[in-house]
């Protein structure tokens, strides 16, 4: 492990010689991961992504693209584009990205399951904003507002996001 790993520990996340609290899934750590069991998968993720609401915040880093109103995100295991950036209209099973709550003003995607999703093995495994400090995911890690807005600026692709078993 290096510094530059997003480490999630009992702590919180440690980043860059920082923790930072967050919030797991609510099923808990899992190394046999499911599609809608709400628990965060074990393993080495990499930083794949960075989205990001144009209309509401600055663009976090370089490489950062902004969300539409028309994009979504497969959740539909069947489907060819499961785990996959889609846009409206999608018919089948999805997860709107374009929220009118704050949680995915900033979205670092992550490659679980990803590029080539296994059908039913879980989708969508990103770092964003939480509810509120404790409150579960169903399997992404979210933080604070401003510790996500730090760890985005600072983050690049392929950082890597290490889940070892609790």
């Amino acid at each position: 492990m290096t510094p530059n790993d997003l480490v999630l520990t009992p702590r919180g996340v440690r980043f860059m010689g920082r923790y930072f609290p967050c919030s797991i899934g609510k099923g808990g750590i899992r190394q046999d991961k499911r599609e809608g069991d709400g628990a965060t998968p074990v393993g080495a993720h990499h930083v794949t992504g960075l989205l990001y609401r144009a209309d509401r915040v600055a663009q976090p880093a370089p490489w950062a693209f902004a969300i539409g109103k028309d994009d979504l995100w497969s959740d539909a295991s069947e489907d060819a584009d499961y785990n996959q950036l889609v846009r409206a209209p999608y018919a089948a099973s999805h997860e709107k990205l374009h929220r009118s709550d704050p949680l995915y003003d900033v979205i670092l995607l992550t490659d679980w399951n990803w590029p080539e999703a296994e059908a039913g093995r879980g989708s969508a495994i990103f770092l964003h904003q939480w509810r509120r400090s404790g409150y579960p995911t169903e399997g992404c890690i979210a933080f604070d507002r401003n510790h996500l807005h730090w760890i985005a600026a600072r983050a690049k692709p392929g950082t890597r996001v290490i889940v070892t078993p609790a």
